[in-house]
């Protein structure tokens, strides 16, 4: 099995992972609106962010099976809470929202005993070829593999910096943790990764040999 390391390649190829949730914006917004004031609020935010919270939410560990509902669960909570979120703060309440979301996922999922689906969903790209959605596949693969293993917190910032392209500025805001920690957790989740690529690239070596 071939690994690779996180690049900005690598980072954009697991990024579309995961499909627009399959009752989309439409279906949320009549799920989440309430007042014609509240209604121009949320949809763009609906329209912004749906696809931001389904990939966080897989990239976060919740299970495939699970996302949609999640999905759908984050924008109501923001509903619920739209009062109590000022204007701008949104996306901030949005990631959080869907990091403690995929926290519990993971947790139910444990209880259950259950696994991620071995083969997530591809967006159809009519340009790609059996042998490139195949490589696609087994990056994913991969790349969940590895992610899934990792501390809660390094994941966090490796996924929002890494996969979302977050400044360490904007990760501190968005966690609530000083700038020196999302650094600190950085490094370490580069550090964890690489670790664990190499660990996985000898135990493939292995098999071959």
């Amino acid at each position: 099995m071939s690994c690779q390391p996180v690049t900005h390649a690598t980072a954009l190829a697991f990024r579309p992972a995961v499909a627009l949730p399959a009752f989309g914006p439409a279906a949320i917004f009549g799920e989440v609106l309430g007042k014609s004031k509240r209604e121009v609020r949320l949809r763009p935010l609906v329209d912004n962010y749906v696809g931001l919270v389904a990939r966080i939410l897989r990239n976060a560990g919740t299970a495939e099976a699970d996302i949609d509902d999640d999905v759908q669960r984050v924008f109501i909570a923001l509903s619920n809470r739209l009062d109590d979120v000022r204007v701008g703060a949104e996306k901030s309440f949005l990631v959080q929202t869907a990091l403690h979301m995929a926290a519990h996922s993971r947790r139910a999922a444990a209880r259950r005993r259950e696994t991620l689906t071995e083969h997530p969903p591809d967006i159809v790209d009519s340009l790609a070829g059996p042998e490139e959605m195949a490589q696609r596949r087994q990056v994913r693969r991969t790349l969940d593999q590895i992610l899934d293993a990792m501390d809660v917190d390094l994941r966090a910032v490796l996924a929002l910096y890494e996969f979302e392209e977050m400044t360490t500025a904007e990760i501190a805001a968005i966690l609530d943790i000083p700038g020196g920690t999302v650094a600190s957790r950085l490094r370490r989740a580069r550090a964890d990764f690489r670790e664990r690529v190499a660990m996985l690239e000898g135990l493939a070596r292995t098999e071959v040999g």
